[in-house]
Formats: C-alpha cells, structure tokens, sequence
C-alpha cells in the first residue's frame, strides 16, 4: 500500500489544468511530482502555476521514472494508447482523458494490457454532463416509470451557424482525434449507463467546411465531420436517433428523451433538469433528484481511492470505454459505407 501516491501529468490542456490537477492537490497523501506538456514552455507554465517540482522534455521518461506510480494523461487522444501501454507496462496507475482512444482497436489494445495488470488501476475520465441524475434515471427504469422503453432520441446540437473562417481544431483532423466526432461518444457513454449499449447503427455524416487552415497558416482538409445522424437498434429494445451537429444554428441545447410504453423521460443538459410524465397525465413535469441518488464529478477522487483499494472505478471503467469506441467506430464504417453496421462487443 502507498503511502504517498506520487503523479506524474502527460499533457495539462484545458481539463486538466482546471480539474485533475487542482482536486487531485486536494486528496491526502497525493503529490504531483511531474509534468510533461507539449513543449517545454509551456511545461515550464503550468509547473510555476501549480507548483510540480519536475518537468521533463518527453512523456516516455516520465512514465518510465521510478519516481512516479501513476500517470493521469491530458493529452489529444493520439497519444492515450501509446502513453497508457507505456504506463501499464512500467507499473504505473492510469487515468486517461477522454475520448479513450482513437478507435476500438486501440481501446481493445488497452483494455487487454490493463487485465494483464489487474493490481494497477486503469480509469477513463468519464462523460460529465448527466453525473447528477445518473442514478435517478436509473432507479426511474428500474422501476417501470416508462414501462417497456420503445425510442430513444439524443440531441447534442451546438447553437452556431457554419463558420468556415476560423481556424482548424484538433478536434477536426482525424490524425489527432482518430474517429471520434464531436459529443458522440460523451452522449453515448451517458445513455450507456441508462439503457446499455447498441446493437447496430445506421450512420449519416457531413463534412461542411471542407477546408481549414491550421496553426501554421496551412489550408488543410478537414478530415472529421461537423453533423452525424444516427439510426441505432438498443440492447434493451428500443430504437434510437441521435443527432450532433456544429452547424445548426440556435439549435436548442442539448437533450435526451425516453419514450416508453407507459412514460417519457426528458433530461434537458442546459438546465441539468429531468422532467417526466406518465400515461394519462397530460402534462411532463420535473421531477426531484434524491439526495442520496444525487452524483457529481469525483474523479481524482475516485482514481486515489482505486489505487489506495478503498473503491473499484466505476466512472469509467476500461471495458466501458471500449463499448464507446466500438459504437464510435460502428458510426463511422456506416457512414463511409451506407451500410447498417454490427457493434461489436467487449
């Protein structure tokens, strides 16, 4: 058992800078005595800033450091399957940004070396935006509020019109994001823990700004699309549509709806309000979140306690992680093909 849990941070974007480090700097017995950033400037940034002792110019050395036991990685998903075999492999603890990978394979990969290691601690940072009613909607199901579920709709659009001016995200080039597109995965992780996972998908996408310049001045193809829909058979019965989009402008917020044969669930993600209504009622109203079944956001919490044997990760889990990337990859084959597509499962 470790008495001081020593952390070392490959990549400290944007999450990481506002989330992992400053609550793992809360937890007792944990130091974060590394980081490895994208360039030693800005490695050099976020050291003063946080006050990390050490700052080392690649993330192989970090991760093979005596010095460190666990590795939490911030970094684009290009490198969360490299870092995570380097890490498991040297002994180190996991905890990896999301998206987990850039596609199944390279979530499969990872997921059979963290079994080969089952006394290291292998988590994903989980989708955030439905952690309060998780347990709410899931007792709800449970319960027969919506009675048999029939359809299910996701719709995570963003409110922007088209702007082909602006310059190319990483979450735009493939070779940085694999295949994951916009809030796909997040979404789907969500319903996930509501209904299980899909069976099959039929899949829809559109590049519409084809062309972007990159941060070197560079025009450059846009090789990850900027609206999906997708048609998907459900484990649990249901069909479901969902819908992501960066082009639809003064698109509501985004939402799920369960449609069952008795009720209808609405969780509206702008509010982080869930309304529900049953047969005979005429109206949706919102509905209470017990105390008790209220969740939040305790990652780093969560990682420590996994590593110290207080907890077993349950947001998100390996296994998990690749069910997304499985449907993530599934969308992508059917919208290259125009086929229905299997998803495949753990």
């Amino acid at each position: 058992m470790l008495e001081t849990i020593r952390i070392g941070i490959v990549g400290a974007g944007a999450n990481t800078r506002g989330r992992h480090i400053p609550n793992l700097r809360l937890e007792a017995g944990v130091q974060i005595v590394s980081v490895c950033n994208s360039s030693p400037e800005s490695s050099e940034r976020v050291a003063r800033e946080f006050g990390i002792p050490r700052i080392e110019q690649h993330w192989q050395k970090l991760v093979e450091s005596s010095e460190v036991d666990a590795v939490v990685i911030g970094t684009w998903p290009y490198l969360h399957c490299p870092v995570t075999l380097a890490a498991l492999a040297a002994g180190k603890h996991v905890l990896t940004e999301a998206r987990m990978a850039m596609n199944a394979a390279e979530a499969r990969l990872m997921l059979d070396a963290s079994r080969r290691s089952p006394a290291l601690v292998a988590q994903v940072v989980p989708s955030p935006y439905t952690l309060r009613i998780d347990r709410t909607v899931q007792r709800l199901l449970a319960e027969g509020f919506v009675g048999e579920p029939l359809s299910l709709e996701v719709r995570a659009n963003a409110p922007s019109f088209i702007d082909r001016g602006s310059p190319l995200h990483w979450r735009q080039d493939r070779d940085l994001s694999g295949l994951n597109i916009l809030g796909m995965g997040i979404w789907y992780e969500a319903l996930m823990r509501w209904v299980g996972e899909a069976h099959a998908v039929l899949a829809f996408a559109r590049t519409n700004a084809r062309q972007r310049r990159d941060s070197t001045g560079i025009v450059r193809a846009v090789t990850v699309p900027d609206h999906v829909d997708v048609l998907a058979e459900m484990a649990c019965g249901a069909q479901a549509r969902f819908q992501f989009s960066a082009v639809t402008g003064l698109a509501p917020g985004p939402e799920v709806w369960i449609f069952g044969s008795e009720g209808t669930l609405h969780y509206n993600a702008t509010a982080d309000t869930l309304s529900g209504g049953r047969r005979g009622e005429s109206l949706m109203k919102e509905l209470s979140i017990p105390p008790e079944l209220a969740g939040g956001w305790r990652v780093e919490e969560e990682f420590v306690g996994a590593i110290l044997g207080r907890e077993k990760v349950t947001r998100t889990t390996f296994e998990d992680g690749v069910k997304y990337m499985q449907f993530t990859e599934a969308v992508s084959r059917s919208a290259s093909s125009g086929l229905k597509i299997s998803v495949q499962c753990v």
